[in-house]
């Protein structure tokens, strides 16, 4: 598929449908509550299914099918999380280089691996999280503009007040 990716009709309705375009009829829609939280997710994974469920929930964007990408996002949390905490242990111990660059068992100096952990994490997270909303553009683009339906003060100064 060529373009941009199909926003879900729950975000189209959440943004206020800025391209005016038809919206399909009768979706399912599927229960809106928070499932139980997976086995699979270790505590920092959990933790944050227990920070981010009740406001997608609130939006209206979590139901037993979006459960699989919130599993994904929560596992790349915890995954960016103990990699971030273990860079910070590192840096304490040694020094930030030492975060940055470590050297091989033959002497050669490589990326530290957990660094490239933690960004592999953080943009996995990204890109789960802005299947949500999750970032402050993401945010932008589900704004709810709070004048939509009322009218304007300035309706029918133009045209003479004709539609």
């Amino acid at each position: 598929m060529k373009g941009r990716k199909p926003l879900p009709t729950k975000l189209k309705l959440l943004s206020g449908n800025p391209g005016k375009q038809k919206l399909p009829k009768g979706e399912p829609e599927p229960d809106s509550r928070i499932p139980a939280p997976p086995a699979v997710l270790n505590d920092y994974a959990l933790e944050e299914w227990n920070r981010v469920t009740p406001v997608l929930l609130a939006l209206g964007l979590i139901s037993d099918l979006t459960v699989p990408a919130v599993i994904a996002y929560c596992d790349a949390y915890a995954d960016w999380r103990t990699a971030t905490e273990e860079l910070n242990r590192i840096r304490k111990e040694k020094s930030g280089l030492a975060t940055l660059i470590q050297q091989t068992s033959n002497g050669n100096i490589i990326p530290n691996q957990l660094k490239l952990v933690a960004k592999a994490a953080r943009a996995d997270m990204i890109r789960y999280a802005t299947e949500f909303g999750g970032t402050e553009i993401a945010k932008i683009r589900l704004a709810i503009d709070p004048g939509r339906g009322k009218k304007s003060k300035f309706e029918g100064l133009i045209n003479g007040g004709k539609k």
